[in-house]
C-alpha cells in the first residue's frame, strides 16, 4: 500500500515564505500537503521534480471570472499560468444581486466596464439566483480546476436598491444606505470574501454612463464599511480616480481603522488620477501611521491594450472610413483591408472621436505612435523607443499610420499593437521595484477573464517570472523566492485564505511544478470561443511542467486533465496554517 496520494521528489522546493529554495521532497495525501523535506513512504503516483521548481499555487485576488465561473469549468486563461485560487467581484462590478429585471442592465455594465461580450454573458449565465447567498450557491453546483472567491459588487447592490433610481448621480436615502449595508453584510456573511466599488470615469457601461460607485457618498461607502465590520471580515477593494475633493484616503482610513480590516486600492500612474502614484503612496502612508490597513494594489507591467483588426480597440476605430466595414464579417473586413484603394482612403481619413471627458486616452490611443509598440515575436512588455511604431516607421521611411496599418494586416490581419495606457509614464518599470518590496502592496490587477478584446494579463504570473526574475534588461530584478511569496502567501494572506499559499505540512496541495529555465510566454492570440461566439485575448505559456490542485493534477504539461478539483471558497480559512509556516 502505498503511504501518499502524490509524492513529488527532488525538486527544489521554493515553499512562498519567500525562504531560500532548497532541495527536497513534497508528500500529499486527502488534498493536503502532509510532509516536506525527505519523504521515505512512497506514493500512488510519483513525480519526479528534479532540476525544476516546486512552488505553491498562485493566488490571483483581481479577476472577473462572475460570470465565465458560472458555465466554464477549465477557468482560462488564469488556470494556464499557474493559478490554482482566483478572487472575482473586483471593482464593483458582478452578477449578485440581481432583481429579475436587471439582468440586462448587470451585464450592460459588465460588458462596458470589462470588456466582456455582453452576447456571451446572455447566452452563458442561467440566472438561477437573486440574492448573493443564492448566487455563492448556484457557483457551488459547478466543478471546476481552481478555487473560486467571490466579493459583493457595490454595482450590483445599488442596481437592486435603487431600481430605476440608479443612474450618475443618483442620491441614496438614509434607507436605501441601510438596506445596502445589509445586503453587504449577508454576502460576507455568506462567505463572501470582500466588498468592492469603482469610481473611476474610465469605468463606464456599454451606455457610456459613468459605474454606479463613482457618485457614491463617503456615508455610503462608510456605512457599508461598518456592515463589513459587523460581518467580522473581508477586504473593501477599491478602483479610484482619488478625485482630491473626495478625500479617498480620509475615509478609506476611517473604514480600515473602525473595523480592523483591509482597504485594498488600484495604485496606478494614470491621466485620469489627480494624485500621482508617488501621492497615493505617501497618502497610504499617512493613514497607516494611525493605525488604518490600507494595501496598495500594484500591476507588474504597464496596462495597456492589444490592439488588433478584429480587436475591441485599434488607432484606426475612430477613423469614419473604418466605419462603413466596422459591422462586415471579419473575411469581408480582412477583404477591404486587403483593397489598396481602401486602404488609402482609410490612411488619409481623419479621427473622429466621440465627445467624452476620456477623449484624451481615445487620441493617445490612435494619434501616440511614439507609444505604440509592435508585438513581434519575443515582445518584452517592456519595450524600449526604438520599438514604438513612430521609430519603425521612420527606419523604413513611411508614415507611423502606414506602417501600423500593414503591421496589423500581416499574416491574415492578425498583427498586434501594445499601448500601455496606464504605468508606463517613464517609459520603463523602474517605479515598480521598490513597490515590490513593500510589504503594504500586493500584487493585483491582472484582470482575468475581462477586457476580453483588449488585454491578456492574466500571464501575470508568468509574467512575474520570466520577466522580473529571469530576464529583465533594462533595470532590477527580483529573487525568485520573493517573486513566489509575491503571489503565493501575500496574495493568500490579504484575503484570510490561510490555508494556501505555502509549501508546509497542512496546507491546500495546490503546487506547481516548474521548468524555470524553459518558461516562456506565448504569443497572444484572439479566440471566439466564448458563448455566441464571443470574443476573448488568450495567451498560454511553456514551463508549467504540473499544476496540481488539490493534489490532483489538473495540468499536465500545459494541457487540462479535465480534472475539477476546484471548489467555491466561503469566507476566511484556518489562520493558523500560515501563521506556522513562517
Amino acid at each position: 500500500m502505498a503511504s501518499y496520494d502524490l509524492v513529488i521528489r527532488n525538486g527544489t522546493i521554493v515553499d512562498g515564505t519567500g525562504r531560500q529554495g532548497y532541495s527536497g521532497d513534497v508528500a500529499v495525501r486527502d488534498g493536503l500537503i502532509v510532509a516536506v523535506g525527505t519523504v521515505n513512504g512512497t506514493g500512488a503516483r510519483e513525480i519526479d521534480a528534479a532540476g525544476k521548481i516546486v512552488t505553491p499555487g498562485f493566488v490571483d485576488i483581481h479577476t472577473h471570472y462572475d460570470g465565465q465561473a458560472t458555465w466554464d469549468a477549465e477557468m482560462a486563461p488564469s488556470s494556464w499560468h499557474g493559478v490554482t485560487t482566483v478572487i472575482m467581484g473586483n471593482c464593483g462590478v458582478g452578477f449578485a444581486p440581481a432583481a429579475p429585471d436587471r439582468h440586462e442592465w448587470l451585464i450592460g455594465l459588465m460588458e462596458g466596464v470589462e470588456d466582456i461580450p455582453g452576447t456571451a454573458l446572455a447566452e452563458g449565465i442561467t440566472w438561477d439566483w437573486e440574492t448573493f447567498p443564492e448566487y455563492i450557491d448556484s457557483l457551488a453546483k459547478l466543478p471546476r480546476a481552481v478555487d473560486i472567491g467571490t466579493q459583493v459588487p457595490h454595482g450590483a447592490v445599488r442596481a437592486y436598491v435603487l431600481g430605476d433610481r440608479e443612474k450618475p448621480g443618483a442620491v441614496p436615502t438614509a434607507d436605501d444606505i441601510a438596506k445596502m449595508a445589509s445586503i453587504v453584510e449577508e454576502g460576507i456573511a455568506a462567505g463572501a470574501l470582500g466588498f468592492s466599488t469603482s469610481r473611476t470615469v474610465i469605468h463606464r457601461s456599454i451606455e457610456g454612463e459613468v459605474v454606479p460607485g463613482t457618485t457614491a457618498t463617503a456615508e455610503e461607502l462608510i456605512a457599508i464599511g461598518k456592515a463589513m465590520g459587523r460581518a467580522g471580515h473581508g477586504v473593501f477593494e477599491l478602483a479610484s480616480d482619488m478625485r482630491r475633493e473626495w478625500n479617498e484616503f480620509e475615509w478609506m482610513g476611517s473604514i480600515s481603522r473602525e473595523t480592523g480590516l483591509p482597504v485594498v486600492f488600484a495604485a496606478l500612474q494614470s491621466i485620469a488620477r489627480e494624485h500621482t502614484l508617488d501621492e497615493q503612496i505617501a497618502e497610504m502612508d499617512r493613514q497607516n501611521a494611525t493605525g488604518a490597513n490600507i494595501v496598495a494594489a500594484i500591476a507588474l507591467r504597464g496596462n495597456g491594450v492589444v490592439m488588433a483588426w478584429q480587436g475591441t480597440i485599434h488607432p484606426f476605430r475612430f477613423r469614419p472610413v473604418f466605419a462603413e466595414i466596422a459591422d462586415l464579417s471579419w473575411a469581408e473586413q480582412l477583404a477591404s483591408l486587403r483593397d489598396p484603394a481602401f486602404r488609402a482612403r482609410l490612411l488619409a481619413d481623419d479621427n473622429v472621436y466621440p465627445g467624452t471627458e476620456i477623449d484624451h486616452l481615445y487620441r493617445q490611443i490612435a494619434e501616440g505612435w511614439d507609444k505604440l509598440y509592435e508585438m513581434d515575436a519575443d515582445f518584452d512588455y517592456e519595450p524600449q523607443a526604438d520599438a514604438s511604431i513612430a521609430a519603425r516607421a521612420a527606419l523604413k521611411g513611411v508614415s507611423p499610420a502606414e506602417y501600423a496599418y500593414d503591421l496589423l494586416t500581416a499574416d491574415d490581419g492578425t498583427g498586434f499593437i501594445y499601448h500601455p495606457i496606464l504605468n508606463y509614464a517613464d517609459g520603463n518599470l523602474d517605479f515598480l521595484e521598490a513597490l515590490q518590496n513593500r510589504d503594504d502592496c500586493v500584487n493585483s490587477l491582472s484582470d482575468g477573464g475581462a477586457h476580453c478584446g483588449t488585454i491578456c494579463d492574466a500571464a501575470s504570473p508568468t509574467f512575474m517570472l520570466q520577466h522580473w526574475v529571469r530576464d529583465r534588461k533594462r533595470g532590477g530584478r527580483l529573487a525568485l523566492e520573493h517573486a513566489i511569496k509575491r503571489q503565493t502567501l501575500d496574495t493568500a494572506r490579504l484575503y484570510g485564505l490561510n490555508d494556501r499559499g505555502v509549501i508546509a505540512p497542512g496546507t491546500v496541495a495546490d503546487i506547481n511544478i516548474i521548468d524555470f529555465d524553459g518558461l516562456r510566454l506565448g504569443r497572444p492570440w484572439l479566440a471566439f470561443d466564448l458563448p455566441a461566439g464571443g470574443k476573448r485575448l488568450l495567451q498560454k505559456a511553456e514551463g508549467y511542467l504540473y499544476t496540481i490542485k488539490s493534489g490532483v493534477v489538473t495540468f499536465d504539461n500545459g494541457t487540462w486533465t479535465g480534472a475539477t478539483p476546484g471548489a467555491v471558497l466561503r469566507g476566511p480559512q484556518r489562520a493558523e496554517i500560515l501563521e506556522a509556516a513562517e
